[in-house]
C-alpha cells in the first residue's frame, strides 16, 4: 500500500470513531467477516480421513507385487535346476493381502434389578461395546490407521513351463523345489514342457 492510501484509510477510521458512528463500524466489520469466510472456503483442505478406495488400491497393489516377487524368485530357483532350462512361471493367489489394524475397545456393562410390590423381580443386563481404530499422523499430517500385522495372500497354484518339463526326473525336482519353497501340496503345481 502506498503511504497516501494508508493515511486516508487511517483518517477515515479516526473520523468514524470520533463521530461515534458505531453502525458504520459494525457494517464494515460484518463485511470483513463475510469476506474472510468466503476466502477461507476457497482454500483447499487436506484430506484427514483414510479413504477406503485408497486402502483397496494399496492392498491390490501389494498382492500384485507379492505375486510378481514369487514368480521372479521361482523363475530364478527353477532355472538353477539341472535340465529345466529357461522357465516361465505363473503364480495364482487365493485371496488378497490382509492388513490387521490396531483397535481400541471400550466395554460398558450395566446390570439393574426391578422389584415390584409382589414377588416379581426383573433383571436387566446390557453390554455396550465401542470399537475404534487407532490412528497416527504421518509426516504430511494425514491420519492413517495403525497397521499391526499384514497377512500375505495364500498361493492357489503354480504353473511352470520349461524345456525340460517332459522329463519325469526334472519334473519331480521342480515340483519338490516349488512345494518346499511355498509350503503347498504337489497337486497345486503343474510342470509342463514349452514349445
Amino acid at each position: 500500500m502506498s503511504n497516501d492510501l494508508y493515511i486516508k484509510i487511517k483518517e477515515y477510521f479516526k473520523n468514524m470513531v470520533s463521530q461515534k458512528d458505531y453502525v458504520k463500524i459494525a457494517v464494515i466489520v460484518g463485511f470483513l467477516g463475510v469476506f474472510l469466510i468466503f476466502v477461507s472456503g476457497m482454500i483447499p483442505k487436506k484430506e484427514k480421513s483414510v479413504e477406503t478406495s485408497k486402502i483397496k488400491t494399496d492392498v491390490s497393489t501389494s498382492s500384485e507385487t507379492h505375486r510378481e516377487l514369487l514368480e521372479k524368485n521361482l523363475t530364478y530357483t527353477v532355472s538353477k535346476i539341472e535340465g529345466a532350462g529357461n522357465p516361465k512361471v505363473l503364480v495364482t493367489l487365493e485371496n488378497t493381502a490382509e492388513t490387521i489394524y490396531a483397535t481400541e475397545e471400550r466395554k460398558n456393562k450395566e446390570a439393574s434389578e426391578d422389584k415390584s410390590s409382589g414377588e416379581t423381580t426383573r433383571k436387566k443386563e446390557s453390554d455396550d461395546c465401542e470399537k475404534k481404530y487407532i490412528t497416527v499422523k504421518d509426516s504430511e499430517g494425514t491420519e492413517r490407521a495403525l497397521a499391526v500385522k499384514k497377512i500375505e495372500p495364500k498361493v492357489k497354484g503354480v504353473v511352470i513351463i520349461c524345456p525340460g518339463g517332459d522329463d519325469p526326473i526334472v519334473k519331480n525336482r521342480i515340483t519338490e523345489a516349488v512345494t518346499t519353497a511355498l509350503n503347498i501340496t504337489s497337486k497345486r503345481v503343474c510342470v509342463t514342457k514349452s514349445i
